[in-house]
């Protein structure tokens, strides 16, 4: 072997190693690099995780979140956020705006005496009735049931006007109306079981899913900041454009609920016809009806075996012994 081929080799060997070492400490950063860079990344996942978890929980929610949510108005309203109700025949000359809380107990009183001829006079084109429902007894009481009510309402007037004023008619009834301090109207158990008494909303998935949702829980709030248009801050009320229609008080004698009624629904028609004009069977009275107010030969006295509401036998002025007071605020 020549002295040129014995050096040649340990050279080429030495070169071999090197190249091998810095092969080996290649793929020691490379290690390395893929080790930091996983660690890194679970920190960063764990912090994101916890950075959501954080935001998660201070997230708002339940009506504080409804305010922050898109406004999605029912079909068939109008106006900035859709909260404008107005029902009734568009060719009907005069408007009627009616303002009421779905908590209220007097809305409920004038529901149940005088919301028939309401929707007759609606019927007949007499007007068109602009709605707006406040929710401020919600506040004033504590709870959730005006908007949650109201909400619901909503998406029954998503279904259709008739629906509407069925649904709000029910929510009023006497059997279903809760006490002003109960805020029943917060569970949506309770308002879909009101709502099977209406024909367009009994198995309306539709209907159903809107209530359980909160579909229309923003334009809820939306309604809810209408609170003071026109000044009015109280329910029921009722104007005529700018004009406050008075109402007229039914008198503090004995009588019973179904007399009651028959009072109220003539002071109703009464404050209408003075308004709008007489209606075509007289003013306050159906063609055909007896006189509520006695005018006629009736008597507004208590029947014979019933008790006396008017608080000498235990009752509340107005009311029998043991039902709600209609004028309780």
């Amino acid at each position: 072997m020549s002295n040129g081929t014995s050096q040649k080799a340990p050279s080429a060997a030495r070169e071999r190693i090197r190249a091998e070492r810095e092969r080996q400490k290649k793929k020691d950063r490379i290690r390395r690099q893929l080790t930091v860079g996983a660690v890194v990344a679970g920190v960063l996942v764990v912090a994101g995780g916890a950075g959501y978890a954080v935001v998660k929980a201070t997230a708002p929610t339940g009506w504080e979140a409804a305010k922050e949510a898109r406004s999605v108005a029912p079909a068939h309203t109008q106006g900035k956020n859709g909260t404008e109700i107005l029902i009734g025949d568009k060719n009907a000359k005069q408007t009627l705006e009616v303002f009421e809380d779905l908590r209220c107990p007097m809305c409920a009183s004038f529901e149940q005496s005088s919301g028939a001829s309401l929707i007759k006079d609606i019927e007949d084109g007499r007007y068109k009735v602009r709605f707006t429902i406040y929710t401020f007894l919600d506040g004033a009481q504590g709870g959730e049931g005006s908007k949650n009510a109201l909400s619901a309402l909503g998406a029954a007037l998503n279904v259709g006007p008739e629906a509407f004023l069925k649904y709000k008619s029910a929510l009023y009834s006497l059997k279903n109306h809760p006490e002003e301090q109960d805020d029943a109207f917060a569970k949506d158990s309770v308002l879909l079981k009101i709502a099977s008494e209406v024909p367009e909303l009994a198995h309306n998935k539709g209907f159903e899913q809107a209530v359980k949702k909160g579909t229309y829980d923003r334009w809820a709030m939306d309604m809810t900041a209408q609170f003071g248009r026109k000044g009015v801050k109280g329910t029921p009320t009722f104007l005529h454009g700018d004009k406050k229609l008075v109402l007229p008080p039914v008198p503090q004698q004995r009588m019973t609920r179904e007399q009651y009624d028959q009072l109220a629904d003539a002071n109703f028609k009464k404050m209408i016809d003075k308004e709008f004009g007489p209606a075509e069977a007289g003013p306050g009275v159906a063609k055909g009806e007896k006189d509520p107010s006695g005018k006629d030969g009736g008597a507004p006295g208590i029947a014979k075996g019933e008790k006396d509401p008017s608080g000498k036998d235990g009752g509340a002025p107005g009311i029998a012994k043991g039902e709600k007071d209609p004028n309780a605020r």
